[in-house]
């Protein structure tokens, strides 16, 4: 199953194709920025019945040294099966398109980072018949924005270095930046920013923090994702007062709570049937009329 990272880490080269010139300015490779980019069909699937798709295609034009073909892939762990799809990748765009290729890897971590920046070598022991050297992205070489001046000057370079630092430990101070720099930025702008994060960070901590942050500091973006982190936001509140509540009630009319079913309160995250047990609480004898209401 594709991961929300996954999907954000080459997605946001679909929103916006010129970052790639200043990723890999980043990353130390001389590419002129693009004049245009189209996105092209992601189905290498051949007449056999062999299906094969690589994350995102873009074919980048520039001004002075012509067009490329640029395949991003989002890798959020090794696999070693793509020691052989990737070279195949490669191969099949060359012969499609006839054009100069680059496989651009995203990762958020640095040993899958490490393990793709290893060159693929096709041949023998005595002659390498074909080498394939990715460019690799990820915590090791993306910057670590945490100046809002900085962050509003390349809103696309920041926030994929906000995804690709997800797991760092001062990711906090990174996605509080990319929000503050968001502030007064137009819907259209912001939007796209706002879920591409929050899918890029995933079901990892700093999620939750920017979730939070969206609700403070892009209230006024009308957004699916920006609603849907309000509407969260306020459920979440409801289920933290509840669970408070009902504890400071049963404690107040003296109900024991054995660790179980204190466990069962605390870990409720339904404010319906909360608010069920405490309405029940003000009148129930025992912890079990409270869950069952007998």
């Amino acid at each position: 199953m594709v991961s929300s990272p996954h999907e954000a880490m080459h997605r946001i080269f679909q929103e916006y194709p010129g970052l790639f010139s200043r990723v890999s300015e980043v990353l130390g490779v001389d590419i002129p920025p693009p004049t245009s980019a189209t996105a092209l069909p992601t189905d290498l699937t051949e007449a056999r019945p062999v299906e094969r798709r690589v994350d995102t295609l873009l074919r980048i034009e520039t001004e002075h040294d012509g067009p490329f073909l640029l395949a991003i892939e989002a890798q959020g762990k090794k696999d070693p099966r793509k020691t052989a799809s990737w070279p195949y990748y490669v191969s099949y765009l060359h012969n499609r398109y006839g054009l100069p290729i680059l496989l651009l890897v995203v990762c958020q971590d640095h040993a899958t980072a490490e393990w793709a920046a290893r060159p693929i070598s096709i041949g023998v022991r005595q002659w390498q018949t074909l080498a394939l050297n990715p460019l690799v992205a990820g915590p090791h070489n993306m910057p670590v924005i945490t100046d809002v001046a900085e962050a509003r000057k390349d809103l696309a370079l920041a926030t994929l270095a906000a995804i690709t630092h997800a797991d760092n430990p001062d990711v906090g101070a990174i996605l509080k930046t990319l929000s503050a720099a968001l502030r007064d930025t137009p819907e259209a702008i912001a939007d796209p920013i706002v879920e591409l994060t929050a899918q890029g960070l995933g079901n990892r901590p700093a999620a939750q923090q920017w979730r939070n942050l969206v609700a403070v500091d892009t209230s006024f973006n009308k957004s699916f994702m920006s609603e849907e982190i309000r509407d969260e936001g306020r459920a979440e509140g409801r289920v933290e007062g509840r669970v408070e509540g009902l504890l400071l009630v049963l404690e107040a009319r003296g109900i024991a709570l054995a660790d179980e079913a204190r466990e069962r309160i605390t870990s409720c995250d339904d404010p319906q049937l909360l608010r069920q047990w405490l309405n029940r609480a003000a009148t129930a004898a025992t912890i079990e009329e409270v869950f069952t209401g007998k």
